[in-house]
């Protein structure tokens, strides 16, 4: 006869484990002798070995009960129902896995393949990763209050970056990040973004989601705040200069 201690060294499981077992019903609990101590005898051993090889191929402590006291078919068939959900679970965790990786980017779960290839390549030509963040950003928006655009907004963003006058633009843009909001540079560069809004006739109406991109990029840096309110107040002249004529 043994007492926990030994049993659970038999069976390679901890004096804690033993208890956890008899507490959820798996392990009948002896009662105690006449010294006060609990004796197990050779069947408890094979009993807590049986309990321990299942728990450790994952069979839920819930169905090992069932398990231990089937016939071969009825075992055969629970094991293959085990199997299939241990699966299940596998698939679960590898799905899991694949989007913690795609976490990396940020981008991946949230917008389609041909705006992450966009971001990509802002970044393969020079451009910041905060404004590339806010790049982003400005698309997780247009995909949820205008996704129809989308197409035709890409076709024009790769465009854009094909054209070496936009680009120079763009670079400067991303460049003034950090001047200050008197900084002269920015006057020129307010002209030539200007320039460029006239030529490809902005007029300085933008839809709801551009707005709040807007205000985001606004709230990086008062030099692009100085450039925003430049543009929209000369966008504003232009419009008001139209009507009066």
């Amino acid at each position: 006869m043994l007492t926990i201690s030994r049993l659970a060294a038999s069976a390679g499981v901890t004096v804690r484990t033993v208890r956890h077992y008899h507490h959820v019903g798996l392990l009948p609990e002896p009662e105690r002798d006449a010294s006060g101590y609990r004796r197990y005898s050779a069947q408890a051993v094979v009993d807590l070995i049986r309990i321990r090889t299942l728990a450790d191929a994952g069979v839920p402590l819930a169905r090992i009960d069932a398990l231990l006291h089937a016939q071969p078919t009825q075992f055969a068939v629970a094991i293959t129902d085990i199997d299939a959900e241990l699966q299940r679970k596998i698939d679960q965790l590898t799905d899991y896995r694949r989007r913690i990786a795609e976490l990396a980017s940020g981008e991946r779960l949230v917008l389609p393949p041909e705006v992450v290839a966009l971001l990509n390549r802002m970044r393969s030509l020079g451009i910041s990763e905060q404004r590339v963040r806010l790049e982003r950003d400005s698309w997780i928006l247009m995909q949820a209050l205008d996704p129809h655009v989308m197409p035709q907004r890409i076709r024009d963003k790769n465009a854009g970056f094909d054209d070496p006058e936009t680009m120079r633009l763009y670079l400067a843009c991303d460049q003034s990040v950090d001047w200050d909001r008197d900084d002269p540079r920015l006057d020129r560069l307010i002209d030539d973004l200007d320039a460029w809004e006239i030529k490809h006739e902005r007029n300085g109406s933008e839809p709801k989601y551009v707005k709040l991109a807007i205000s985001r990029i606004s709230e990086s840096s008062p030099a692009w705040q100085r450039i925003l309110d430049a543009l929209a107040h000369r966008a504003k002249q232009r419009r008001t200069a139209g009507h009066d004529s």
